[in-house]
């Protein structure tokens, strides 16, 4: 009897494998460009704060997701607390840096996203998933066992490792990373990350590999590809125009792009005067300007 396929490019037991791999670099943790090297299989946490279990905050259909995400029956999304990156703006902070959530099992895990296929979600939605990529392939191993089919969505903030990025191939069918900056000093001031626009190219580079450019089926719902997100912030600390000439030179001028107007100050921006407003209507619509500079056409 042929081995249950995960996708036209991995079986399961490829899958039980790239499972196993990826919990074995818990121990000296890696997945991250955070490089921590915390045991979280005895229960360390580094930068992310979370241990050896998977920690979910909450779990549904989700309808505020981009229209090729949501379709009629919303997006299965899954919110994980904990972040690799230390945002001081971030909007979901009760969830990412006060990390309010619940430890689930792989068990536990597995059954959330079969239970958010029964309710006709068009896709397994993985938010924040980067921290927890070995608890999330532990929980596809028994999900694929027991009938899950619908396409996976990682959804993240492109502070992402390649090698971690590779035990996804043939896995994650849809990527959806934010490209946050590229400029280093605001990384390094508002993520505590300075190499961020590094990584995240290198980061976006083998997404679009894996899985090339956004595709839809017959009634618009993404089935592959890469969606990407870029929140506008005042003064143009995001670096927006490189950020566009990034995607339509390096990675493909058919890049489906998000450029995201919904800034607004959280967590703990009133401590940098440079983010403590929202964005302007014509800070928007220079980025708008600045995506049709370099021939951006797709999403906005």
């Amino acid at each position: 009897m042929p081995s249950l396929r995960v996708s036209n490019n991995i079986r399961i037991d490829q899958l039980r494998e790239r499972a196993a791999e990826a919990r074995k670099r818990l121990t000296e943790c890696g997945l991250c460009p955070r490089q921590c090297g915390v045991d979280r299989t005895a229960g360390e946490q580094g930068f992310c704060g979370t241990g050896e279990l998977a920690v979910v905050a909450s779990y549904g259909p989700h309808f505020g997701e981009e229209p090729p995400l949501v379709g009629r029956r919303g997006s299965g999304t899954i919110f994980f607390c904990g972040c690799n990156l230390g945002c001081i703006f971030c909007q979901n902070y009760d969830i990412s840096h006060l990390r309010r959530g619940d430890e689930v099992s792989s068990e536990e895990l597995a059954a959330i996203m079969l239970a958010l296929q029964k309710r006709g979600c068009h896709n397994i939605n993985f938010v924040t998933p980067t921290h927890v990529v070995a608890q999330i392939l532990d929980a596809l191993v028994m999900a694929y066992e027991n009938g899950l089919e619908v396409p996976l969505v990682y959804n993240c903030g492109g502070y992402e490792s390649v090698e971690t990025l590779e035990l996804l191939d043939g896995v994650i069918a849809i990527y959806m990373p934010d490209i946050k900056y590229s400029d280093t000093a605001a990384s390094k001031s508002l993520s505590r990350a300075g190499d961020y626009w590094d990584v995240c190219r290198n980061a976006i580079k083998e997404m679009h590999r894996q899985v090339g450019d956004l595709h839809t089926d017959d009634t618009g719902i993404a089935t592959s590809g890469l969606l990407v997100r870029h929140l506008v912030l005042p003064e143009g600390l995001a670096g927006t125009r490189e950020v566009m000439r990034f995607l339509a030179e390096e990675v493909s001028v058919d890049a489906y792009v998000n450029i995201m107007d919904q800034y607004r100050p959280c967590f703990r921006a009133n401590e940098d005067s440079r983010i403590n407003r929202p964005i302007t209507a014509k800070e928007y619509m220079d980025a708008l300007s600045e995506a049709r500079e370099f021939e951006l056409h797709r999403g906005f």
